[in-house]
Parts: C-alpha cells; structure tokens; sequence
C-alpha cells in the first residue's frame, strides 16, 4: 500500500492535492489498512507552485524505488524532456512491478520513460492530440474518464484523476469502501472509465427529466430486458431522438450504461450473498452467465468468482 507521488516545479496543485487527500489522509473509520502516502520530487530546493507559493518535499526520488503505486499528476510543461533520473527511476519501479498512474497530462512522463508505448492510454481532450503525434505507438483515447491497463492507468484531465484514484480504491478494498471515501469527498461513487470527458452541449430540462425517467426506470427493471425501444418508450421519444438525447447527457450509449449498471448492482450480491454466479447474472439481467463473466471481466478486470473471494469478507 505504499504509494508514491512525483511534484514538479511550476506544477499547478490541484491534483496534487487530490492525490493527498485520497491517499494521505487517514481514515481508520474504515477498518482496513490505508495507504503509506509520500510526496517525492527531483530536488530537494523550494519547487514554484501556481498561486504563487512553495513547498518543499520530504523525499526524493528514492520514494520510488520500493513504491507499490507509483503517481505521476499533470505536468506544468509538456514539452520538457524528462531527466534521465526520473526516467530510470519510472522504469525502475515498472519493472519491479509498481502500478503505473497518470492524471491528465502526467501521461506525457509515462511516455517519455517508454512505458505507454503499445499501451492504451488517455489524457485530457485538449492534449490527446499532442500526445498521438509525440508518441505514435500508443493507442491514445481521447473521450473517456481514464484507461486501466492493468499495471499501467492513466485519466483524462483534473477531476478525472478523482475517479481514476476512486477505481483505484475500489480494486484495492472493494466498492463499499471507494463508496464511503467518495461519500467523504461529495462526489459521485463511480463514473464508468469510458465515460466521455465532457458533453458537447447541454439539453433541454423537459429531455433531462424524460431521460431520468427512463434511466430510473431501468435502474428498478435491471433484471427484466431493457432495450433502446423501451426506454425510448419510457422517456416519451423515438429511439433514434432517445439516442441522441441520452449520449448528450450521460456521454455514454444506453445499452453501454445498462452494462455497467448490472455489473455495479452484481457487486453487493457477490460480496454479501453465497449465491451462484449464475445466479446472479440472472439477478441483475444478463441473458446468460457467459455474458455476465464477459462484461463483468471487462469492467472490473477480473472474474465474478475471483472477486467473490477477494471482497466476500466483512469489511
């Protein structure tokens, strides 16, 4: 549990702070082993902050080398080099095994240490094309939350990097204690990774209330089929105007949403209840237990049947 988090100077400190307030604070209301927290930096000089402020580190970058998380937040300049230092160190902590983390513009280290290349990746919208053309072998996504390939993570811009350190937590501790830290932060519990960074342009108040009929609709019925039809039927549309309205709001696909709204409710079932995975599928609206394990693997990285004897204890 020993995460460590690089400072630059002339960094802006949002997501620095957001990191601190995830990992440092301690939060023994929650009964299980939190993190080891160090903030690291190159120097051990004042580093610039924007506001005009500075601050200095207790560490270097020998925080790194026994890190078990690694976090590298947005970067003031992308177009600095990084120093051979950090480099060596990123590498370092990858190939021992460290998970690999970075908020917004933070992706352009990881890639200039070499450890996107091949890798799927975001970063924020305005910089993903940057990105692309300074590192072409990475598989840049540019309209989701954050990207979690395995060892390596990496989020879309600032508030992003909230539901990026969330996932991490829940894969950690399972959803009810991400829940219970989101809870303290006033944010919403989880946002899908592929989510859309942001909504091209707003609607109407009448099409909100329709689409969160429909969606409230679907939440009460995840075990009965639900198709694009009928929640167009709910929401007083034709499906094709639903599908519109649905992806300004959410940023999302219906049929995408309703996924992730299964695996999310199959959750509570698997770490509460002894009931077969099969079961469960059924529970929560899967046609089939194939498909359950499928979408399930695909959002949480791991089998229903591992999850269940991962999180099945008392938290």
């Amino acid at each position: 549990m020993r995460v460590s988090v690089v400072a630059f100077d002339g960094m802006a400190p949002f997501e620095l702070g957001c990191v601190v307030e995830i990992f440092g604070l301690p939060r023994p209301e929650l009964n299980v082993p939190w993190y080891d927290l160090r903030v690291c930096s190159e120097t051990t000089g004042a580093l610039r902050v924007v506001g005009g402020f500075t601050m200095r580190t207790e560490h270097g970058l020998e925080a790194l080398e026994d890190a078990e998380t690694v976090i590298i937040p947005a970067v003031p300049r992308l177009g600095d080099a990084i120093t051979p230092a950090l480099r060596d160190a990123l590498r370092a902590a990858h190939g021992r095994g460290a998970r690999m983390v970075a908020i917004c513009s933070g992706a352009f280290v990881l890639a200039a240490a070499g450890l996107l290349d091949g890798r799927p990746a975001t970063t924020h919208w305005k910089y993903a094309d940057q990105l692309q053309l300074r590192f072409p072998t990475i598989r840049v996504t540019p309209d989701v939350l954050y990207v979690d390939d395995g060892d390596i993570l990496t989020s879309a811009g600032s508030a992003a990097g909230l539901d990026l350190m969330l996932h991490l937590i829940r894969k950690d501790h399972g959803p009810s204690i991400a829940n219970a830290v989101a809870r303290r932060l006033v944010i919403p519990p989880h946002r899908e990774g592929g989510q859309a960074q942001f909504i091209e342009a707003p609607i109407t108040v009448t099409d909100d209330d329709s689409i969160s009929r429909a969606m409230e609709w679907a939440l009460a019925n995840l075990a009965q089929p639900i198709t694009v039809a009928a929640l167009a039927r709910r929401a007083a549309m034709s499906p094709r105007s639903f599908l519109r309205h649905f992806h300004r709001k959410t940023g999302t696909s219906p049929l995408r949403w309703v996924i992730a709204q299964r695996v999310a409710a199959s959750l509570a079932l698997l770490e509460g209840t002894s009931v077969p995975v099969e079961e469960v599928a059924q529970a929560v609206g899967f046609e089939s237990p194939v498909t359950f394990r499928h979408h399930f693997g695909r959002a949480m990285h791991t089998s229903p049947s591992s999850y269940r004897r991962t999180f099945s204890r008392s938290i």
